[in-house]
């Protein structure tokens, strides 16, 4: 028998998600990018109103809600990137990056990868939890919508690990009841040598010894920070440790352990949580944001105490979406908590009515016990799913794609050689008889031109030169057309140059 999550119970989890969500994102926007220990005990604005701070951190998730909503459950990056040039307005850090390179016509992951000096940082960890909302007691399947996000304006960088990792653990969230078992879901889908893992490694360790949250803060400001954009957001007795200097935009692996360490040190006490996130400074609308929503995930919206609701109320404010592309003025949007949940679950039985889950949602009493932790962990790290994140995907009927445009990405110079490598992962049983021939504009040379390959088992990899003698646009494609001799389909990969000389 499958293991059943009372669909009642899920829904109360998936409100305290988004309720969490919003208290976080107010408690920690008048602090967010401080370098500083803070000392709050509550809200720290006194004029709230009953109305939630805007949160961005919530915005682009309602994005994804929508673009679910209206094409359907199966997410690519190329989907979502679409909405992305559409809908998302700033032009600042990994946002405008992202959406830059997408203008230029870069594809996911390239778009987030190349030139993009914040793709280490917070941007895609804050959005995880629709993904895990919808996937509630699947974090294979959470992580691989996560990655579908991520890659859009993190590329390869710890951003997506990031996203990845909130993913699965807030999926787990919602059928395991212990903190450290979800934060062990998490990691099993990133590389263990990878920034955010170290940074999750080094809070639980202080958090074993028993150390004060403060101390946590500086070890791990010590091993992970980075550098703020603004020096002066830095306080004296941090600039004093050091804490100063770092990598520009080397973000997410401290605040991932800010967000823990709020969770760990706060433990049942939803106050404590949002507090310490809070007062551990650095990004810390996100912090108190997410920890906030796992902790909703785990505890339900009714163990959520009302005095952290009354001063912000159900609704929600929006910052970075354009809002007159978005139907009329935005109503395409859930308008509160409430909404946005009842959307969520209904989203949730459609990819679990399309996608095989261990846990199912249903009206009987909530049993899951029967499906051991370990179960929900990643075999690989993850490798699965984050594998691909070296260049982008194009998936077939028949297989899968993967072109890498090397080193220094997708950029091209008059007269010099310019390598591309391609993968074909085959699908089908089959024996394919695989063609390649490329279209190229007049004057390219490319070598080889046409290929040909029998496909039994294994997964080839051609690797071609272009050059191109005249480079007088800012965006230069050709298409790779991949066919199968007795068979009707056609493959069409592009290829994606970017001007040298202008990069």
């Amino acid at each position: 028998m499958p293991n059943i999550l009372n669909r009642a119970e899920y829904r109360d989890k998936v409100l305290g998600c988004w309720l969490g969500k919003n208290i976080g994102g107010t408690a920690g926007a008048p602090f967010e990018w401080l370098r500083q220990v803070n000392n709050i005990t509550f809200y720290p604005q006194t004029n709230l109103r009953g109305e939630a701070m805007p949160n961005d951190d919530l915005d682009i998730q309602l994005l994804w809600l929508c673009a679910m909503e209206e094409k359907g459950i199966d997410v690519t990056s190329h989907r979502l990137a679409e909405y992305w040039v559409t809908y998302v307005t700033p032009h600042w850090a990994e946002y405008g990056t992202g959406k830059t390179n997408m203008r230029q016509g870069l594809p996911p992951p390239l778009c987030g990868t190349f030139k993009n000096d914040y793709k280490d940082s917070c941007g895609s960890y804050i959005r995880s939890e629709i993904w895990a909302c919808v996937c509630p007691g699947a974090p294979w399947k959470a992580a691989q919508y996560a990655y579908e996000d991520a890659i859009l304006d993190h590329g390869n960088g710890e951003g997506l690990y990031a996203e990845i990792f909130m993913s699965a653990l807030e999926s787990a969230a919602f059928v395991l009841d212990d903190l450290r078992a979800c934060i062990d879901v998490g990691l099993s889908f990133i590389p263990a040598d990878c920034g955010v893992a170290k940074a999750v490694a080094t809070t639980l360790e202080c958090f074993d010894k028993k150390m004060p949250w403060v101390e946590m803060r500086d070890e791990v400001l010590r091993l992970h920070r980075g550098r703020l954009m603004n020096w002066t957001a830095v306080s004296e007795p941090d600039r004093k440790k050091g804490f100063d200097t770092g990598k520009l935009g080397y973000d997410v692996p401290s605040n991932i352990a800010f967000t823990l360490g709020g969770l760990l040190w706060g433990g049942d006490d939803f106050g404590q949580v949002q507090c310490i996130c809070v007062n551990l400074g650095e990004d810390t609308d996100c912090t108190a944001a997410t920890a906030g929503s796992v902790w909703g995930i785990l505890h339900g919206a009714k163990k959520i105490p009302q005095r952290w609701i009354d001063p912000i109320g159900r609704g929600i404010k929006t910052v970075v979406l354009n809002l007159g592309e978005l139907g009329y003025f935005g109503d395409q949007l859930p308008r509160d908590v409430d909404n946005l949940t009842d959307r969520t679950l209904a989203l949730a039985e459609k990819v679990q009515r399309d996608s095989w889950f261990g846990v199912m949602l249903g009206d009987g009493e909530t049993d899951c016990h029967a499906m051991p932790w370990e179960a929900f962990k990643s075999h690989d790290n993850g490798r699965d799913i984050w594998r691909w994140s070296k260049g982008p995907r194009y998936d077939f009927d028949l297989g899968s794609a993967h072109v890498d445009y090397g080193v220094e990405g997708p950029v091209v110079r008059p007269g010099e050689p310019k390598k591309i490598r391609v993968v074909f992962y085959k699908r089908s049983r089959a024996q394919l008889n695989l063609s390649l021939n490329w279209h190229v504009p007049e004057g390219w040379t490319v070598a080889p031109k046409n290929g040909y390959c029998m496909l039994l088992g294994d997964s080839p990899a051609f690797e071609f030169t272009f050059t191109v003698p005249v480079v007088d646009r800012t965006t230069l494609r050709a298409v790779l057309e991949l066919a199968v001799e007795g068979r009707p389909t056609a493959m069409l990969v592009p290829l994606v140059l970017l001007n040298g000389n202008l990069c």
